[in-house]
């Protein structure tokens, strides 16, 4: 007599299945969050028993929740590489999940002390994607629904929090490059002054000139979009010499950070989102 996992093995995963293990990995990604210990082979384990699966199964379906995470530009489970060969039911069932768990989308953002070396923490920024590069429709629309870069944008906390470890990361610089007498300069505009200056944090380079630092923070990976402001644009076309993006990405677990400088169409696909009407 064939085996439950042989009796499955190549059949679609039923709603309920997929809900199961959903909510599973959403349970591992909140210890992984807020750094509770926890084993994922017991996780792989138990749902196995629960719905008669086999391991490999299990395992790729975590890699596809990670995928459509990693396009909601929400964190994942670092153990589950993101595999983007989605079964469509999957949609529905992180749909249906975040649904009725709106306050996932929106966690509350842990400060960040700067621990790792510098050189760890400044990345490369991503290539643009390749023209043609199509995404499901399916996620298209979980995107729609549960925007990251609307997430982001309105999430001032983590503005903030990710605003805070940009501050700690210039000083720390500037003062292990023996420039100590700059760090202490260093300001946080947007937090004395408010949000119209067209950046966030005002530094220097180990020259001294001025660095004008606008701060993007997400919990999500290096590719989230992110909202610039016309006033922000502006400013970078009038001082490209001095106005930086620092992109701050992977908040809630491993922060890293890349920078973009003016001509900002050189490295980023600018879209209108919204125009201003007036009479």
């Amino acid at each position: 007599m064939a085996s439950a996992e042989e009796a499955k093995s190549g059949t679609i995963w039923r709603d309920d299945e997929l809900d199961l293990i959903v909510a599973d990995y959403f349970s591992m990604l909140s210890a992984e969050m807020s750094g509770e210990p926890y084993i994922k082979s017991r996780h792989s384990t138990a749902l196995m028993a629960m719905i008669g699966r086999s391991h490999r199964s299990v395992e790729f379906k975590h890699q596809n929740i990670s995928a459509v995470l990693d396009g909601l530009g929400m964190p994942w489970i670092p153990g589950y590489k993101p595999k983007t060969n989605y079964q469509n039911a999957i949609f529905g069932a992180i749909d249906r999940y975040l649904s009725g768990h709106a306050s996932i989308l929106e966690p509350t953002p842990k400060s960040q002390p700067v621990q790792s070396e510098l050189t760890e923490i400044f990345i490369d920024p991503p290539a643009r994607r390749p023209n043609g590069e199509r995404i499901p429709m399916r996620l298209q629309q979980l995107i729609a629904k549960f925007d990251p870069v609307e997430r982001d944008h309105r999430n001032r906390r983590l503005g903030e929090a990710g605003e805070a470890f940009v501050v700690d990361i210039e000083k720390k610089r500037l003062s292990e490059a023996n420039r100590s007498d700059l760090a202490t300069k260093v300001r946080w505009v947007a937090m004395d002054n408010g949000d119209g200056a067209g950046y966030d944090v005002s530094s220097f380079d180990l020259a001294g000139a001025s660095r004008l630092i606008e701060v993007k923070t997400t919990n999500g990976s290096c590719r989230t979009p992110f909202f610039l402001t016309r006033n922000e644009c502006d400013v970078a076309r009038q001082r490209p010499e001095a106005w930086l993006v620092y992109r701050v990405h992977l908040f809630a677990t491993a922060p890293r950070v890349f920078t973009i400088s003016p001509p900002l169409e050189a490295s980023l696909n600018l879209t209108t989102e919204t125009w201003r009407a007036s009479f």
